[in-house]
């Protein structure tokens, strides 16, 4: 099993480490935040500052994880020691492997992104089981190291997720649609309540509640991972603003809403419809020349990689 380093010890990576020492990988982290530090010390984890951690992981071949937002990538990315296995957990995938391929060339790079989080941050925040049945994406990209694919995929069962692999663009696409946007619709969804006064927040209900949970992130944090994509987020944006006009103007006409509350219900039964489905089992050689082509095919048809026996990998497609 190989040892893992995690740098960033906040929601994100502070369950990536709670989860891996849990499975039994040999795991350390690193943090900037002196607070996160000490309380992950406190509760008996291995934390170092961010230079022991990465020689550390140079001289055991250990598998990075980069777990810091956005804006803060380049500056480990430019610390990280030449050829170092590495991963992260970033929710962009395009802008991170560019830094990468600007700052790091030489690292051997697969990127990740765990579908799982709560409105709260820090390392209080992290949970051994936040992964659980989540969906982590793997960047399966041409050219990328098979061997890292694997110790990243490896790290995702481990902590209890499957894997959806699929490429860079396709990931920051399909993000802004079921991530992304749901943080700027909540902002704006909290902001026309709180508009309405003590009544409306004192009538707010389950339906607001939900709609407005992610209104309560760190707002840095929200703004690094919207902004950092840009150009995808924009067209979500659009269809979404696109639909509102049309809610809008049928309302205004004829007051009815029935087509876009019908494509809504339709579209949340197909969500559930997916969650529900029981897949046909195929198998992926890692070894083979297809086997990117192969993985990203598992991906785009909604599937996941449920198991990793050497080379081979298990998935289910819907």
């Amino acid at each position: 099993m190989r040892e893992l380093c995690v740098v960033g010890l906040g929601l994100i990576g502070g369950s990536v480490l709670r989860a891996a020492v849990a499975a039994g990988w040999t795991a350390w982290g690193a943090t900037a935040s002196e607070e996160d530090a000490g309380t992950a010390r406190a509760d008996g984890f291995d934390v170092v500052d961010l230079a022991e951690a990465l020689a550390r992981a140079q001289r055991s071949d250990a598998l990075v994880v980069l777990a810091v937002p956005l804006p803060a990538v380049e500056r480990v990315l430019r610390m990280l020691p030449a050829g170092v296995r590495l991963t992260d957990v970033v929710s962009v995938k395009g802008p991170v492997a560019d830094l990468v391929r600007r700052c790091a060339p030489s690292a051997r790079y697969v990127g990740g992104h765990p579908m799982a989080g709560t409105s709260a941050s820090g390392w209080a925040a992290s949970d051994v089981a936040l992964f659980r049945g989540a969906a982590w994406v793997v960047a399966a990209e041409d050219g990328c190291d098979l061997d890292v694919l694997g110790d990243v995929v490896r790290l995702a069962l481990a902590v209890g997720a499957h894997v959806v692999p699929t490429d860079a663009d396709e990931h920051d696409v399909a993000v802004a649609r079921v991530s992304h946007l749901p943080h700027v619709l909540a902002a704006v969804l909290a902001s026309v309540g709180a508009e309405g006064g003590p009544l409306a927040l004192a009538l707010a209900a389950g339906s607001f509640g939900d709609a407005t949970r992610v209104a309560g992130s760190d707002p840095d944090l929200v703004r690094a991972m919207c902004e950092g994509n840009r150009n995808a987020l924009l067209g979500a944006v659009d269809d979404a603003l696109g639909r509102l006009g049309a809610a809008r103007g049928s309302l205004a006409s004829t007051g009815g809403l029935a087509k876009t509350i019908d494509a809504g219900h339709a579209a949340r039964g197909r969500l559930d419809a997916l969650r529900a489905a029981e897949g046909a089992e195929v198998t992926v050689d890692l070894a083979a020349r297809d086997a990117r082509e192969a993985l990203r095919a598992v991906g785009a048809r909604g599937g996941r990689v449920v198991a990793l026996d050497g080379t081979t990998a298990l998935a289910r497609t819907f």
